[in-house]
């Protein structure tokens, strides 16, 4: 396993976060604003769905640039 493609460090569950949690999600978008895939991020289908429900909510909050 290449640096590159190393595993995300996560201390948290996922399943704690919610959208006001800005630099624990800015982990999971690139500089362009785009979610990262689960392929990149290491998450589990369930915690990649919430990742995504809770970048999406932050964007509509306007939590999340």
């Amino acid at each position: 396993m290449s640096t590159e493609n190393k595993p995300l460090n996560r201390s948290r569950n996922p399943m704690d976060y919610t959208f006001n949690d800005t630099e624990l999600l800015a982990r999971f978008i690139t500089e362009t604003g785009k979610i990262l895939p689960r392929k990149d991020t290491g998450l589990s289908a369930k915690h990649q769905r919430r990742i995504t429900k809770l970048v999406k909510q932050g964007r509509n909050m306007l939590t999340m640039q």
